[in-house]
Order: structure tokens, then sequence, then C-alpha cells
């Protein structure tokens, strides 16, 4: 049984006003290329196919065009949702899309957990894997509140609902395999955070209730364990069987020293084999260069002999301490009829706090949702560090609300 990984596709995303359709739509051709070149029994999504929960036209496009271009190849396809789709969204083709080999899980189901068990057939129609398909889960999908409960409490049965979740699913995988009368791997997914995983400025927090992060050792002891929402590629807890693929394409400036990847999954006499990455091909150039102006200017001046299909999209960070009202027009002036486009320009963070500290004149656009509302806590001058926690956690709970909307 042969399975490819991925997730965190983000369709629709809007990379500061620059629409990423034609990386996406690289990057679907390449994988299908690669379901045919390896001969793919079965491809999993872990979550974020959308970037929004009311994606764009073009985005649903994609998908679509994507989910009719796999048919040919045989392999199966399996779309779990994450905290960026749309329960609703993806569930208006689910039906449709179960006729093409396509089985799409938006959330929980406590009351018939069965419905989350799937068999991934290989390509000679037999039984392959057995996959407890989970998706990102909203706390009201696996727990009822009680009142009375401290921030501690409620932290606490919510990870043990999480856990009685996966390890309830993995019970019934279980009893399935024995069923069968083969020793069939069992496959789990999952779109969180675990504790330990590295995130970018491109991951969104969830906060699921009060709990940040869940631990890698309360799942269950399957033999492959496929992540989504953290968009760095990564193995979790040194235990090669748990793995995020990361994203396919970059979806901030800080993910660009990292090989973006898709991870072909091996199993053989019902066990986890190998686990090769796929390295994904860049498409749309892009760096982040920082300096004085000076530098900057020099650096802008090793574009002249860039010779690539496409112009590159920069991220320009200055470090400077003076206030320089005239900044995006010497940068513009420098960087006119070079082969790049300005995606973004802003002061270093380390410059930016100093700034503030000396009082200096600093814009919005300069700072992050979270960076205005700690800067703002700090001026309520609160000393009760329990009541400050509260107001950190309740805010990022509304931005999660607001983003699912």
């Amino acid at each position: 049984m042969r399975i490819i990984h991925t997730s965190d596709w983000h369709l629709g995303q809007y990379f500061f006003t620059k629409s990423r359709a034609a990386e996406h739509k690289h990057f679907l051709q390449w994988l299908i290329e690669k379901i045919v070149q390896h001969q793919v029994d079965a491809l999993l999504i872990a979550g974020d196919i959308f970037d929004t929960g009311s994606p764009p036209s073009y985005a649903r496009e994609l998908y679509n065009q994507f989910i009719v271009a796999l048919q040919p190849t045989g392999c199966q396809l399996v779309i779990l949702g994450g905290n960026h789709d749309s329960v609703a969204t993806l569930n208006e083709s689910k039906s449709l899309l179960s006729y093409l080999n396509t089985t799409v899980i938006t959330q929980a189901e406590p009351e018939d957990i069965t419905q989350q068990i799937k068999i991934l057939n290989n390509r000679e129609g037999h039984a392959g894997a057995i996959l407890c398909a989970i998706p990102y889960l909203r706390p009201r999908d696996i727990i009822t509140s009680q009142a009375g409960q401290s921030g501690a409490q409620k932290q606490q049965a919510l990870q043990d609902a999480i856990t009685k979740h996966y390890h309830s699913l993995y019970q019934q995988a279980c009893a399935l395999r024995e069923q069968f009368g083969q020793t069939l791997p069992i496959i789990a997914t999952g779109h969180l955070t675990t504790v330990g995983a590295s995130t970018t400025d491109s991951v969104r927090d969830i906060y699921i209730g009060t709990l940040e992060a869940f631990p890698a050792q309360s799942f269950p002891p399957a033999d492959y364990i496929a992540l989504g929402h953290i968009h760095r590629p990564q193995v979790i807890g040194k235990s090669e069987h748990i793995r995020y693929s990361g994203s396919p394409i970059p979806l901030s400036f800080d993910e660009l020293g990292q090989e973006k990847s898709v991870c072909l999954v091996d199993f053989k006499s019902g066990k986890l084999d190998n686990i090769t990455l796929l390295p994904i091909p860049h498409y749309q150039p892009m760096q982040l260069i920082r300096g004085n102006l000076k530098q900057i200017e020099g650096q802008l001046h090793s574009f002249r002999e860039y010779q690539g299909e496409r112009p590159v999209w920069l991220d320009i960070e200055v470090a400077t301490q003076d206030y320089l009202p005239d900044i995006q027009k010497r940068i513009q002036a420098l960087s006119e009829s070079l082969p790049v486009e300005i995606i973004l320009l802003r002061r270093s963070k380390s410059t930016r706090q100093l700034s503030l500290s000396a009082q200096n004149k600093e814009t919005l656009t300069e700072l992050s949702v979270n960076e205005v509302f700690e800067r703002r806590l700090a001026l309520a001058e609160i000393d009760d560090p329990v009541q400050k926690q509260r107001l950190t956690t309740l805010f990022k709970q509304t931005l999660d609300d607001i983003s699912q909307q």
C-alpha cells in the first residue's frame, strides 16, 4: 500500500494582494504526475484545502478540476477539513464527490464514530489500510462544557476528549482489522498543533477552548499519523511515523528557507516500511532582503543579472531607527526597472521595538493583529497574570471564530 500525505493547500490565498492561483495550479499538475509516476493508491489531504470558509470561484474550480484529473490515475482521495475550511462549503459537494472515489470528512461524528473509519483500497481493489479519518476537532463536536470548571480543568477535559476520540477510533479500526483477518496498517490523521511543533508566521494559532497544543504521546499507536495545520514539514517527538507534511508552497516569507514536499509513505506486510519526501519544485521566486538603506541598495542591484521567467517577490526589512517618511518612495526608486515586485516593506522587529521605546512614529501596517493587542494589553497595566492570560486566550478565540465565519 502506498499513500501520499499532504496538507495546507490554502487554495484561494491572497499573498499581500497577490493571487497564488498560478503556483497552486503548477503544484496540482506536479502532484498528478507524481501520483502516476509512483503508482500511489491513496492521497490524504490533512486539512485546510481552502484558505477561507468562502473561497473565491477560481479556488473552487482548481479544487474540482484536480479531483476530475485524479480519476484516470485510480488513486483514492480523502479530504479532511481544517480550521480554515468551512464545514458547509466542503459538505456542499461531498455526496457528488463520493461518486468520484473521493471521501470528504468535515467534522467529528461522536454519535457514530464509524463514519470516520475508512478502508483504503490498493490498485488491485483489495483492502490495503484502515484509516481513522480525523479532521480539525471543534470543541462543540467532542465535549460538553461543564459549569464551575477552572481554566486548568477545562483544558484537561478537552485534552482528554481529544485523546478519547482518537483512541475510540483506533479501537474501532483494530476491531475492523480483526474482521478482515489481515494484517492491515492503521493510519490516523489530524489537524491540530502538537507539543513541540515548529510554526511559521503564516500559521494561525488554534485555540481549542483553552488547549494550545496536544501532546504527541496521547496519540494511539497507529502505524502512521498524517498531520496538518503546521506549514513547516517536520517529525514530531522523534517519532518518524508522526509527521506534518507542511504546506506545498511558502505561505509566508519566513518559510523561504525550507524545502516544500509531500510525504510518500509505503506499507508492507501491514506495517510502515518507508517514508520518502518528494520535493516540490519552486514556481514563484521569493526572497527576503534586509539591512540598512545602503545594504538594501546593493542587494537590489544584484537582481539586474536575474534571468528568471517570473519577477521575484520581495520582502524588504529595513534596519534603521530613523523615521523616514519617504522610505517607500526611496525603495521604489531603487527597484525601478528591476525584475522584482516589492510585496512587503517594513522595518525590522528589533528596530520597531527600539523605535517604540524611543517614541518614534509607527504605523499599524507594520504591526500584526496580535502585536496591536499585546501593546494595548501592556498599556492597561493589569497586575493579575491570570486575568491577563484569560484576556489573551479570549482574544485569540475571537480571532479564530472570526476566521471561520
